[in-house]
């Protein structure tokens, strides 16, 4: 395990940090049992970093006083290693300063997959800087569905079997498929028509009006606010809101070319008086399509998208499931609704053409046309997307700053920062550049293999 010396500046951070979500210090003098609890919380909420070996004194600040040496620690990683049987809990580091006493271990906890109970058996939640407790059946089943251990597309609602054995959605739905069958038995096949109950995915995909049997939590609210302004109230907006309904097919497509046709008649101040503000089609339909297959059902929520003149925001309600984070939501997979993913698959021109791609395409839609990429926000019990019209630094401005921290760039790398698309747009950036005596074409490198530097000094 690495021990890494940091500067005494880089311990005085450290010591400054104030807990949080995100973070906490402890005592090396800790319990390792109880030290487990904090590393339960933040395995089974959003992950998080652990300093241990910082004592905290009466008037809140705190003191470097470290392990006196790595094998002081061994009482703490063992019992860490004994939480997660997948053995993917943590990664860990010991640190040193000049003049301060002893070793600090440094945790990294990922957010699990799984359920990680403390020693004492009992799971943990993070929130804030407090670690609560996971107690009762209600409180369990509630961890087990945001961790994705369990759907709630899979419950069955109390409805007759011909909300969706004898809809039009069915029926037109089983017409296209091959080989054809029967509605009742290729639902039932699909694991959508249970004991003669429809699951709430059954409902979701194939009842003509899912919003009668699950109210507000299967329809998307379109909010218009005539502001860029935040935390603004219903006084800023343009019209009632408006509820979009149907079948979760239907409900995609007619979200995404609401939001558009509203979008379209904003208008601000531009070069050449009065301009339209746009998105990438690729962008409003692939956050939407995510917002609605991705979401946790279990919340009586709907969908919501809010237009405002800068931005648009949609909040999808549940947290990240399973081990995925804001930081990773771009590389990693979980499907939380794997049925309704599956199955909306299977419609004609289904809306999840791309399965696993479709955040990285509305993200590059954006780059494209010169806007900065969507925020991600993980909140309490929500995802929301920023989707701001903000347009970006010229390409050769962010050739600079990219260069300001790394040795080299190339052309693949600069079309990817920049959202040029073809390879002699950035190589015009490259000879620009150059000709202003910034950057250097790299020694030894041609082909394919080109790359670029900051004009290194003579």
């Amino acid at each position: 395990m690495e021990t890494r010396q940091i500067s005494s500046e880089e311990a005085d951070i450290i010591l400054g940090y104030d807990e949080n979500h995100f973070r906490d210090v402890k005592a090396k003098e800790i319990a390792p049992a109880k030290l487990s609890r904090t590393v339960s919380a933040f395995a089974n909420t959003a992950g998080g970093e652990l300093f241990v070996g910082i004592a905290e004194n009466e008037d809140a600040t705190k003191t470097w006083s470290g392990f006196e040496n790595v094998e002081a620690a061994n009482g703490v990683l063992q019992v860490l290693e004994g939480l997660s049987p997948m053995g993917n809990l943590y990664s860990a580091q010991f640190l040193t300063s000049p003049g301060r006493k002893g070793v600090v271990l440094h945790l990294a906890i990922r957010k699990t997959r799984e359920i990680i109970n403390a020693t004492d058996g009992t799971a943990y939640i993070r929130r804030g800087a407090q670690k609560l407790p996971v107690l009762g059946d209600e409180a369990l089943r509630r961890l087990q569905l945001d961790k994705g251990l369990s759907t709630f597309e899979d419950d069955t609602v109390n409805i007759p079997s011909e909300t969706i054995t004898n809809s039009v959605t069915t029926l037109e739905f089983v017409l296209s498929q091959v080989p054809s069958a029967e509605p009742d038995i290729w639902l039932k096949s699909q694991f959508v028509l249970t004991s003669e109950r429809p699951t709430v995915a059954g409902v979701l995909l194939f009842a003509d009006e899912p919003q009668a049997a699950l109210p507000k939590r299967s329809a998307i609210k379109i909010f218009r606010y005539a502001t860029k302004e935040e935390g603004v109230d219903r006084e800023t907006l343009a019209f009632d809101p408006l509820s979009i309904e149907g079948p979760i097919y239907d409900l995609i497509t007619k979200a995404v070319s609401t939001t558009k046709e509203i979008v379209q008649a904003i208008k601000r101040v531009g070069e050449a008086g009065l301009e339209e503000i746009s998105y990438p089609d690729e962008t409003l339909h692939e956050i939407i399509t995510n917002a609605v297959l991705h979401r946790d059902y279990s919340y009586q929520t709907d969908v919501q998208i809010r237009i405002y003149d800068d931005r648009i925001e949609v909040e999808s309600p549940g947290r990240f499931p399973g081990h995925v984070t804001v930081s990773n939501v771009l590389t990693e997979q979980f499907a939380r609704n794997p049925k309704l993913v599956r199955l909306i698959n299977k419609f004609p021109d289904p809306p999840n053409k791309d399965v696993g791609e479709g955040l990285n395409t509305a993200f590059a839609a954006m780059r494209r046309i010169r806007l900065k990429e969507p925020e991600i926000v993980e909140s309490a019990n929500s995802i929301i997307v920023f989707i701001r019209h903000e347009q970006l630094s010229s390409p050769a401005s962010i050739v600079m700053e990219y260069l300001e921290s790394n040795p080299t760039i190339t052309n693949e790398i600069g079309r990817r920062i920049t959202g040029l698309r073809r390879d002699v747009q950035m190589k015009d950036i490259f000879v620009l550049l150059r000709k202003r005596g910034l950057i250097e074409q790299v020694p030894g490198k041609r082909g394919r293999a080109t790359a670029w530097r900051s004009v290194q000094p003579k």
